[in-house]
């Protein structure tokens, strides 16, 4: 039960952990369990019942209050979970003391994908279905319900049938290719000696429909004409885009380069790691007895092919949206539509949860991907051998996307460490001098982003960070499941005396630095609002409605706010957060993306409703769409 108050009092309430008062079972615990039993794999979650959060705390917030009569109140549960749902969901409880109080501690399986959807009999469909988004329990919609029941399919979906393709939309180039590089990476493989046809149905690639061999989604994909990819998915491609500077600008006077990639799979791939190596700065090395330099890319080759095959191989089709692959003049972003399967904290072990096993195994087969999950694995290990920061991942299940950063930045450089030679009296870790490196860069670091960076448990990085914090080095700003840390000033003048970088510095230490939506700060209003740049640009009307906006505002005042400031100009989540002190995912949950079905706003981008910059305007706004 302590571990679990530190996770919480560290992380906050999140996608597997919940805490509620418990002091009968009401709507509101049920609702927690159906999204825990909903949640694809989640594999569950755990609910506290007798746990509090204490508002005055800004830093332990949660407490033990305990709950009264725990045998009947756990009765109650399982006779509620046996009896309520569609289906009997069994919950596992225990009881613990702490401090003469009594927690029950509630495990929720996952339900098995032939009972999904779960839900509360009494409301029915969709009203009774929940699903687990981030820390909230959100009611199912329509497509959710679609997605649940697809997923009582035991086929995966690469092994769809198309009707409406024949075998005419595959490109014998494609197969030709195919054959020679499975031929390079095994002469003897036994498929190569096989009819197409025989070939393609080995690899799940077409399969019988009404008699007759029809082309799979992974058919199409894998060997499909430029025309049919266009026709069947035209939304699935590449786009490589070229941003300057370190930040995305949506500014449409400021545009940027890009090139869009629709090919089959494997030239895809190689299109797009050509357009990034073409792109990306070299480094050149003299070794002892050559005459001539070799120049390779400071981020190694082999590293941002992984990048690109595991977004290719692991992105979820379903989402009609491109992968993008952003040069900043940093970093390199792979973002690609569907949050990864294997739990963030595990990415990098052995074992791989393929989301397209026909797509995947013919990849593994031609030696494009690492086998058994160790791809990240070989990435990580690259980078740092490299001298390079580790990439960092994000798994962003409210988005259903996945990013991939990699930073271009030397690691411990000479330069580095004569900078941190000047916080020498802190007696830094490595790990917390490599945090203070990265946050120099990126201008914050969270919880996740620290466990990445030094492949820590949650509440190691959350004490090293605090500690940093407690020396003077950070500033800790939100709370919860919403903190992060941003660099002081303190931290960032010892960077301008030492690089002469006071301007850009000064940039990085405001609060204008876009932030992952992750990253939003949950602190109320005002104070901080004076200094944030998008506080001081609006007019003074509208000004006076941010400021009176507080942690307790009723929800129809928010609303109006929303739609007044989407009135003036398109607002991102990320930015209506900073202003409102929610986070972001709740913020375009519980308000915008209603606001959007409801039609009083639009998308600035109506064909990518998932894309990373996705902006809200009013539909009786005159601005131009950003």
């Amino acid at each position: 039960m302590t571990d679990y108050l530190n996770l919480l009092n560290a992380l906050d309430e999140n996608e597997r952990l919940e805490a509620k008062r418990g002091r009968e079972i009401g709507p509101s615990i049920l609702e927690t369990v159906c999204a825990f039993a909903n949640e694809p794999g989640l594999q569950g979650g755990t609910l506290l019942l007798g746990v509090t959060r204490d508002e005055s705390d800004l830093f332990s917030p949660y407490i033990v209050e305990g709950v009264q009569h725990p045998d009947s109140l756990s009765a109650s549960l399982a006779t509620q979970c046996r009896e309520q749902f569609n289906v009997p969901v069994r919950v596992q409880i225990a009881s613990e003391q702490i401090s003469d109080h009594t927690v029950l501690i509630v495990t929720v399986p996952e339900a098995q994908p032939g009972d999904k959807p779960v839900f509360i009999k009494s409301r029915g469909l969709p009203r009774g279905a929940f699903r687990r988004v981030g820390s909230t329990d959100q009611q199912c919609t329509e497509d959710d319900l679609l997605a649940l029941y697809q997923g009582r399919q035991i086929e995966s979906f690469d092994y769809t049938v198309l009707p409406d393709t024949a075998m005419i939309d595959l490109s014998p180039e494609a197969i030709a290719d195919y054959r020679k590089i499975r031929s390079e990476a095994n002469a003897d493989a036994e498929e190569l000696r096989w009819s197409e046809e025989d070939l393609l149905e080995s690899l799940g690639c077409v399969r019988r429909h009404n008699g007759v061999l029809t082309p799979t989604v992974a058919g199409i994909l894998l060997f499909g004409k430029p025309q049919s990819l266009r026709r069947v998915f035209p939304m699935t491609r590449v786009d490589y885009i070229r941003v300057p500077g370190k930040e995305w600008i949506p500014d449409p006077e400021r545009r940027f380069d890009s090139v869009e990639i629709r090919d089959y799979l494997f030239r895809s791939i190689r299109r797009a790691l050509s357009a990034v190596l073409d792109d990306l700065p070299m480094a050149f090395g003299l070794a002892e007895g050559d005459a001539q330099r070799k120049d390779k890319p400071i981020i190694p080759q082999r590293v941002l092919r992984e990048g690109i095959v595991n977004a290719l191989m692991h992105r979820s089709y379903r989402i009609h949206a491109p992968i993008q692959i952003i040069r900043y003049s940093n970093r390199i972003e792979i973002h690609n539509p569907g949050y990864s399967l294997k739990s963030p904290e595990h990415l990098g072990e052995p074992g791989s949860v393929p989301r397209n096993p026909r797509i995947a195994a013919v990849l593994l087969d031609t030696r494009f991907a690492e086998t058994k999950g160790s791809g990240i694995r070989v990435m990580r290990e690259m980078m740092v051998a490299a001298g390079l920061e580790p990439p960092l991942f994000e798994s962003i299940r409210s988005n259903d996307g996945f990013v991939a950063r990699y930073y271009f930045q030397h690691f411990l450089s000479e330069e580095a460490i004569q900078w941190l030679s000047r916080f020498r009296d802190l007696h830094l870790s490595d790990e917390e001098a490599r945090a203070l490196v990265a946050v120099r860069e990126q201008g914050a670091i969270d919880n996740s982003m620290y466990r990445e960076l030094n492949r820590v448990d949650t509440l190691s990085a959350s004490q090293s960070l605090k500690r940093l914090r407690d020396a003077g080095l950070l500033e800790q700003k939100g709370r919860g499941s919403g903190t992060f840390y941003q660099p002081t000033s303190w931290l960032l003048d010892s960077q301008e005396e030492d690089e002469g970088l006071h301007s850009e510095q000064k940039s990085l230490s405001s609060q204008s630095v876009a932030l992952p939506s992750n990253l939003v700060p949950l602190s109320s209003n005002p104070p901080g609002l004076p200094s944030n740049p998008n506080w001081q640009s609006l007019p003074l009307d509208l000004q006076e409605v941010v400021s009176a906006l507080g942690q307790r505002t009723p929800p129809d005042k928010v609303r109006d706010a929303l739609i007044r400031l989407c009135t003036h100009r398109p607002w991102q989540a990320s930015e209506l957060a900073g202003l409102f002190g929610r986070n972001a995912d709740y913020l375009g949950t519980q308000y915008l993306r209603p606001l959007v079905s409801a039609g009083v706003l639009v998308y600035t981008l109506p064909d990518q409703p998932n894309h990373p910059h996705q902006a809200y305007r009013a539909t009786n706004s005159t601005e131009v769409s950003e």
